[in-house]
């Protein structure tokens, strides 16, 4: 297992011992789930370099969809 060396303002020292104390569990396992979280919701680098790279020449859905008639009606839930 590896250690890391953070240094956190004021502010965020205390809103991260008031959630550690509250959860009853370790300050460091608490930072670890914290950024297991964080890193699961972002989307990957490789991800990210790709959007826009298509350029300007992308019709728009109205324009994909000409043609093909009305839709039928929708089910509901």
């Amino acid at each position: 297992m590896s250690q890391i060396t953070i240094y956190l303002d004021e502010k965020t020292d205390q809103l991260v011992r008031r959630h550690v104390k509250s959860s009853g569990e370790s300050t460091s396992r608490w930072i670890a789930e914290a950024v297991r979280q964080r890193a699961r919701t972002e989307w990957p680098a490789e991800v990210l370099a790709v959007f826009g790279s298509w350029g300007d020449d992308v019709p728009e859905g109205a324009a994909l969809r000409k043609g093909y008639g009305k839709d039928i009606p929708r089910g509901s839930f």
